[in-house]
């Protein structure tokens, strides 16, 4: 996501370093690649305009700090300016000495419940998928969630969010109750479904007040245009119901298209956010940096793939420093604190210290970084990483290959790797489908993580612990993850470190 971009920015960056004053002549020049690449990623014109507008406006004439050269006094400004794009405050404005202020929560909560989100959307956005995210997003934060199928002019829409709806329920973590609502008998013609809808809207709002469910959720009506009838059920539907937020679910692969229909949506039904979805690397970003200005509404989640965990908050100060290529820590964090309980986190620690790790934990560790999202994503969130890892496609099949080499382990294998000798990985290699090198180079891996925390524990990295990292690395894995692939391109018969990828790229 925003690769283009972010290079585009380390252009007009390099070009304004070694000025000792940021003049005007110097930034009209360098921001034309700047302005170049914003059309180029979709970005709507006006925003453009305001955005390379304001650049200008701040830099002129400003002198630049002594402990700062103009490439970096420039990329302050550049964040600045992106942030107060996309909706948020810029640091300028904000008091340095002040403590940082929580982040607002994208829904408003309001007791006593249910409160109830309306959902719309043209078809085919994700709508659908969404809800069972938000369903999956409200328990985590331990709330009872209500889904309610208000689309009833197509019978397959009822039971495709009952299958969301339940997947959900199974998989996401939490103990607070998901269910589903839907009066499939209620489905009608097209042009007949606006009373019929506001019934079923009502009717599941009492149930959810009556079953004490704190947040009630309504995928509504969808179509593959605007038109006269699907707004006289939205509207209708607002009004009857009253909810206390209205979130659009945009595509935003669309582009333009997309901002024009929400521009319109906002218009009928005073949208209170927008949810963009396929918000992932094939995407040109210029919905995100363009939503806020044209529709008037706040971005307040992001869909970044297919499955119920795929969706994060949109905060335009960490977009923003994802853009300039600053990474954004935060949100890696949060991600690994949803996957990973503290008291699991402690569990892992205390067994590595002892050297008593096993490839079944090894395995929990694994399957919780896959939940966070792809390695070259999870990646590309560390500050000067996602550059380095242009053109660079991680070959996720070979996370496969590991977890298929563990799970053809025996219970006592997976306790203790020492059990494994020539026959065993004989065995294994042809149960996970790999070859003998790839299961003794695994168990390798992992004798060597163990030996390198039990001397960690044992008093500090030695000449021999580093040796054993050096090592881990150099066949392919990172440290503190046994036998985790380096950074191989798809089709590559060589598996290379991270480390070594970032010098042949240098």
């Amino acid at each position: 996501m925003f690769e283009s971009l972010s290079d585009r920015f380390g252009t007009f960056f390099r070009k304004i370093s070694g000025k000792g004053t940021i003049t005007e002549s110097n930034v009209r020049d360098a921001i034309e690649e700047v302005r170049t690449a914003l059309l180029e990623a979709d970005v709507h014109q006006d925003v453009v305009d305001h955005f390379t507008k304001g650049v200008l406006e701040d830099s002129l004439g400003r002198q630049v700090t002594k402990s700062l050269k103009p490439g970096q006094e420039m990329i302050g400004i550049v964040h600045d300016r992106l942030v107060s794009l996309m909706g948020g405050t810029p640091s300028d404005h904000e008091d340095p000495s002040a403590p940082p202020a929580p982040s607002a929560s994208p829904i408003e909560f309001v007791a006593p419940g249910p409160t109830v989100i309306m959902m719309c959307g043209l078809q085919g956005s994700g709508k659908t998928t969404t809800c069972g995210k938000i369903a999956a997003w409200c328990r985590r934060r331990g709330l009872n969630v209500m889904v309610v199928a208000a689309d009833l002019q197509r019978p397959a829409a009822v039971e495709q969010l009952r299958q969301v709806v339940e997947t959900v329920d199974k998989e996401a973590p939490g103990g607070s109750r998901i269910a589903f609502y839907g009066e499939p008998d209620k489905c009608v013609e097209y042009g007949k479904a606006v009373g019929v809808a506001i019934g079923v809207c009502q009717r599941a709002w009492k149930t959810a007040k009556d079953n004490k469910f704190d947040v009630l959720i309504l995928d509504t009506a969808g179509r593959l245009h605007i038109n006269d009838e699907l707004m006289k059920e939205l509207q209708g539907v607002k009004t009857a119901v009253a909810p206390h937020q209205v979130f659009l679910v945009v595509d935003a692969m669309t582009g333009q298209d997309a901002l024009r229909s929400a521009k319109t949506f906002h218009e009928r039904l005073h949208v209170d956010g927008l949810i963009l979805t396929k918000f992932d690397s094939e995407t040109r970003g210029g919905a995100a940096l363009s939503a806020k200005h044209v529709t008037g509404a706040s971005v307040r989640f992001v869909g970044t793939g297919e499955k119920w965990e795929a969706l994060e908050e949109f905060h335009p100060e960490r977009i923003a420093g994802r853009i300039l290529g600053m990474g954004d820590v935060v949100s890696l964090v949060e991600r690994a604190k949803q996957e990973v309980s503290e008291e699991e986190a402690e569990r892992i620690a205390n067994k590595m210290a002892a050297g008593k790790l096993t490839i079944d934990d090894f395995l929990g560790q694994m399957r919780s970084i896959r939940r966070m999202g792809s390695m070259k994503q999870l990646f590309g969130m560390l500050p000067g990483v996602g550059a380095a890892l242009k053109g660079i496609d991680i070959d996720e099949k070979q996370i496969d290959h590991l977890e298929a080499i563990a799970t053809s382990m025996t219970k006592a294998e997976r306790d203790d790797v020492k059990r494994i000798n020539k026959s065993r990985s004989r065995r294994v290699a042809r149960g996970s489908g790999t070859k003998e090198p790839e299961v003794n180079r695994f168990v390798d891996s992992f004798q060597q993580m163990q030996k390198m925390t039990q001397q960690m524990a044992a008093g500090g990295l030695g000449s021999r612990s580093l040796q054993s990292m050096k090592n881990m690395v150099n066949q392919g894995a990172l440290p503190g993850l046994p036998g985790m692939p380096g950074l191989s391109t798809k089709g590559s018969s060589k598996t290379e470190s991270p480390k070594s990828r970032f010098k042949k790229r240098r």
